[in-house]
């Protein structure tokens, strides 16, 4: 269970740093595509490293009128 946990934290963490890198905290303009392409980049670790480039098209629903 513990060494479960720390490669967890370890996965994320590098999925942080990714994010870092690719300026994901940068903006303070959150839309649908930031807020889940951040996510995304985070859950996928050191895939990131890898050749993987998560991208997520989205639309938030619109307030009704």
């Amino acid at each position: 269970m513990r060494i479960g946990s720390l490669v967890l934290v370890i996965w994320l963490l590098i999925g942080v740093a990714a994010a870092f890198q690719r300026d994901y905290f940068k903006d303070s303009t959150d839309t649908c595509n930031e807020v889940s392409d951040t996510a995304l980049t985070i859950v996928a670790g050191p895939l990131n490293y890898v050749g993987v480039d998560p991208d997520v098209e989205c639309e938030a629903p619109q307030p009704s009128e």
